[in-house]
């Protein structure tokens, strides 16, 4: 599973095997969310988290906000075209 970006000790990935749409789990310190990325421009949504704070879920989303076009590109070269 590529690491796509790292947030403080988080690492967002993208899982080569994984079905669409196109979204990043974000890892770490024995949680995990899921976000669908509504590529290309986002604004990037929670589906699914275990184990996050909500003031943790809020600073990851604010990072995955500005990071979405890159997080795009990157499941797109993993996965083919969106």
């Amino acid at each position: 599973m590529p690491t796509i970006e790292r947030i403080d000790g988080w690492r967002v990935v993208v899982y080569p095997n994984d079905h669409r749409p196109a979204h990043v789990h974000v890892i770490g310190a024995g949680c995990e969310a899921v976000f669908e990325l509504d590529c290309p421009h986002g604004p990037p949504r929670l589906r699914e988290s275990w184990g996050f704070s909500l003031k943790d879920i809020n600073r990851v989303e604010k990072f995955l906000r500005k990071a979405v076009k890159s997080l795009c590109i990157a499941w797109e070269q993993i996965h083919g075209n969106l």
